[in-house]
């Protein structure tokens, strides 16, 4: 008995089944992919990645039980080659014996190297395990190509404030796995900063609530009151001096100073967000996007000094990754503005979704079939020193244009009359 309550709230109230799983209806939801995948029994290989604590794990474990298949987890950490092949070779017995399905779920599974993940690739191919990874990392740059594309990817998002409230009050209601039979008064505003703070993590968040209400002494009406105070005091980051609102609306007004050339205003609220608690890869990122969204091809430099920043600042952390922040944040905020890139996304997003049967023009085909008139054939640019006139989009959009050159910054220097046949 004693060794259940020391474990951990999140692990005791891990849902079991398809019901009590938290968010990422994009995924889980009904008609999806990976929902009629599960319901036919026709689920294969796949890999999850995104933030901590938003079910990777867990649902790897839901399937396994819901498709009645063995399971084995392991993590890439502890785990080496030797480990992968004698769960391949016992897989090959139970479905040769028993036709039982074995999946392996691995946790981070990006950790493996070449010589891991080539030692079940076969096991894979020939359907004697079924592979599901779990990891917060970009598969497509993190791990082999050979098991990426072996694979069906699915990306899991934070999760929302709401989403995590909804699973804070089942953890204090639940009398058999959570905190139910304890005599516990939560408010509102715990709550709610709780769900907040926690930047999405199911895990962190409900981790946060119990060290709260096993910190916090019973008072005289024998009742365990968590109140906004103990909850900031129990998170595991700097508690934030903003609530929700002020939040967005600091961010907001961060995105806005960038946009508008207002260094002073981009530094303030920058470090106005720091200092309340904000992860700084929260703004690396913001100012990522806005690097292309609002400065562009006027100064494509900016792209870079920012993708520049935020990999500074992942790798040294505080307070020295700010340094390089803040000089990215002057330089897109100095730097000339253009919103043609932003523009040319859009237009070429809505071609895309509104014209499904164009055909690609014959002669850009990867077996281009050559008629009598000369149709078909590719000019290859480089035969005539760089550039040749000829149709590259198809038929019914050969004239449209996406990308429209501002006259400010270097973008007022691209020579677009050359690069569309004109004169």
């Amino acid at each position: 008995m004693d060794n259940l309550k020391r474990v951990p709230l999140a692990e005791k109230m891990r849902p079991k089944s398809f019901d009590d799983f938290v968010g990422q209806e994009h995924i889980v939801g009904k008609n999806t992919l990976l929902y009629r995948a599960i319901k036919y029994g026709t689920l294969g290989s796949c890999i999850f990645y995104g933030p901590p604590g938003t079910g990777k794990t867990t649902l790897a474990n839901i399937i396994a039980n819901s498709l009645k298949a063995n399971y084995v987890k392991i993590n890439a950490v502890t785990s080496g080659v030797g480990d992968a092949k004698a769960i391949i070779e016992r897989a090959r017995a139970d479905k040769a014996m028993f036709g039982n399905d074995t999946f392996l779920i691995l946790d981070e599974c990006h950790r493996w190297n070449k010589a891991q993940s080539d030692c079940v690739l076969e096991a894979i191919e020939e359907g004697s395990i079924f592979f599901i990874g779990t990891t917060t990392e970009n598969p497509y740059t993190s791990m082999t190509r050979a098991i990426v594309s072996r694979c069906r990817v699915f990306e899991f998002k934070s999760l929302t404030s709401k989403d995590i409230k909804n699973a804070l009050k089942r953890a204090l209601n639940d009398k058999e796995n959570g905190l139910g039979n304890m005599p516990v008064e939560c408010s509102e505003e715990a709550l709610d900063y709780l769900s907040f703070a926690c930047g999405g993590d199911l895990r962190n968040s409900l981790n946060s609530l119990e060290l709260a209400v096993m910190t916090t002494p019973m008072e005289k009406d024998r009742k365990i009151h968590i109140d906004l105070e103990v909850a900031k005091q129990s998170t595991d980051r700097k508690a934030l001096s903003l609530d929700e609102n002020m939040y967005y609306d600091f961010l907001s007004a961060f995105c806005k100073s960038l946009r508008g050339c207002d260094t002073e205003a981009a530094l303030y609220y920058s470090q106005r967000l720091i200092k309340a608690g904000c992860d700084p890869m929260i703004i690396a990122r913001r100012l990522v996007a806005h690097a292309s969204e609002d400065v562009g091809m006027a100064d494509s430099n900016a792209l870079l000094l920012s993708t520049s920043a935020m990999y500074a600042l992942e790798k040294m952390g505080q307070p020295e990754g700010l340094i390089p922040l803040s000089h990215a944040i002057i330089y897109v905020c100095e730097a000339e503005k253009s919103n043609s890139v932003i523009n040319a996304l859009h237009l070429a997003e809505e071609d895309a979704l509104k014209n499904t049967d164009n055909k690609v023009p014959n002669h850009l085909k990867n077996h281009p079939s050559t008629n009598k008139d000369g149709h078909g054939t590719y000019k290859y640019p480089h035969n005539y020193g760089g550039y040749v006139k000829q149709q590259y989009m198809p038929d019914s959009l050969k004239d449209r244009v996406y990308y429209k050159p501002s006259g400010n910054g270097r973008e007022k220097n691209l020579i677009r009359k050359k690069f569309k046949g004109e004169n």
